[in-house]
């Protein structure tokens, strides 16, 4: 494998002079819920004869694209625990003749960006890895092919079949934690990319891999990307999405509620005031605000016929000293969603608001609450129909599936296409395999489903940017 360069600030040299068009790390913020479709149109169509060939190049190498994936799923990516499989990656990119790039994402340059998640934890250590292909004369449109390495915790491993760590297959199926979400997809762009080339062909777009971090919790390691000024005609993040494209999905702020409490001894409760029942009591209230949200589905398009849309997920309590005290504290983290077009400052500012009407409990005891930003503020997006990019996905999809049309949905869930809808002005495109228990137990994916997706990449990969 080859040794990773030393974290830097500023792209590499090789990286740099890969990437034409990458220098200007500018933004400029859109409004919330923007949507795009690409204006550029495909860099040409295939041939029967090139399209058969890449094809059998994916099935050719499927058996190394497998274990290359149970490699990586055996790292156990969770955050700020990256570094060993970007390490794998890195290596992996490396070793394709790509041109290199690993940096520490910078907290401080984040923080003054209005589409950053709150940072609760050390940025040291923490690193993208981005590789580049860059063709000798760029002719075709750009791509970036992005995926996340991090990983949600496993929970008690007890529950788990096997270790979550032990990426085995079973009657078709991959088990891990980050097997479906999304290990499997982030070796998927580099095998389609090896079957584009092991057809003879060469693309004539410039291709840039990501491999990011803090997907799971803030966004940052896709916005650092942006920042540091990566940029391409179209985006494609193949995320656990049961074989179809996202039209659409919600925004997501993390936010932690803290109430205060009057610590006294059980013998005597009734003098006291329970911070952990008032925690309770507050949330309840908050449920009224969630209610209200899904009540508005109807004026959200492609959401108003989602089953529950907007979801108040309570992921995380903790409070009190001791047993045998009336606990004086109770924190409780939550996930909150929200349409495309609702601002994240429109949302806060609601959920603040209604904390703030919560002055009592049932009993008449007073209640303070305070909400503090702990990760995700970030936006919804709509990826408009039609666009270049698309049909382009389409074509490729209904070869790589036997003719089948390409379907789009609706999910109530975060994803990182947000950045380069938002401020890139760049159609994301996610679309991935099928998967089952993403961030639950016995975590897996469908190999086939990987197998065919692989197909579509690669051979979107040769239209979208041109072979010769």
């Amino acid at each position: 494998m080859t040794t990773p360069t030393s974290p830097s600030t500023t792209p590499s040299t090789t990286a740099a002079s890969a990437a034409a068009g990458t220098e200007d790390t500018s933004t400029s913020t859109l409004t919330a819920g923007h949507s795009v479709s690409a204006a550029t149109a495909p860099a040409g169509s295939l041939t029967d004869e090139q399209r058969q060939r890449i094809l059998d190049a994916v099935d050719a190498s499927f058996d190394r694209q497998t274990a290359f994936t149970q490699e990586l799923v055996r790292h156990p990516s969770l955050r700020a625990n990256e570094s060993s499989a970007q390490d794998l990656l890195y290596g992996a990119m490396a070793g394709r003749g790509l041109a290199m790039d690993r940096w520490q994402l910078d907290p401080v340059e984040l923080a003054a960006h209005p589409g950053a998640g709150a940072i609760e934890i050390s940025y040291d250590g923490l690193e993208n890895v981005v590789g580049t292909f860059a063709p000798q004369e760029e002719r075709g449109n750009s791509l970036i092919l992005n995926g996340h390495i991090d990983v949600v915790p496993e929970g008690p491993e007890s529950q788990w079949t096997r270790s979550p760590w032990d990426a085995t297959v079973r009657d078709g199926w991959l088990y891990g934690r980050g097997s479906g979400d999304m290990k499997a997809g982030l070796v998927a762009n580099l095998y389609a990319f090896d079957a584009v080339r092991a057809a003879g062909l060469t693309p004539t777009g410039r291709i840039h891999f990501e491999s990011v971090v803090e997907e799971e919790c803030t966004g940052n390691g896709s916005l650092s990307a942006h920042l540091r000024g990566y940029s391409a005609d179209a985006v494609l993040i193949p995320e656990p999405e049961e074989d179809m494209l996202v039209r659409a999905n919600t925004g997501v702020i993390w936010l932690r509620l803290r109430v205060d409490g009057k610590p006294t001894h059980p013998r005597e409760m009734q003098t006291g005031f329970n911070a952990i029942d008032a925690a309770y009591f507050v949330v309840g209230e908050l449920r009224k605000l969630e209610a209200a949200w899904n009540a508005k589905q109807g004026e959200h398009r492609y959401f108003e016929e989602l089953d529950h849309p907007i979801n108040f997920n309570v992921g995380k309590i903790q409070g009190g000293d001791w047993g045998s005290s009336v606990p004086a504290w109770c924190e409780v983290d939550v996930r909150v969603a929200l349409y495309p077009g609702i601002t994240a400052d429109l949302a806060w500012a609601e959920i603040t608001d209604a904390l703030a009407s919560v002055t009592a409990d049932g009993n008449g005891n007073p209640i303070v609450t305070t909400a503090t930003k702990t990760g995700f503020y970030a936006e919804g997006y709509v990826l408009e129909e039609g666009g270049a990019a698309e049909q382009a996905l389409e074509r490729s999809h209904s070869a790589a599936f036997g003719g089948a049309k390409l379907e789009s949905f609706v999910t109530p869930g975060y994803l990182d296409g947000r950045v380069f809808v938002q401020y890139a002005d760049t159609p994301a495109l996610v679309y991935g395999p099928i998967s089952e228990a993403i961030h639950g137990y016995d975590e897996r994916v469908n190999l086939e489903s990987v197998r065919r997706i692989t197909k579509s990449i690669a051979l979107f990969i040769a239209e979208w940017c041109g072979v010769e």
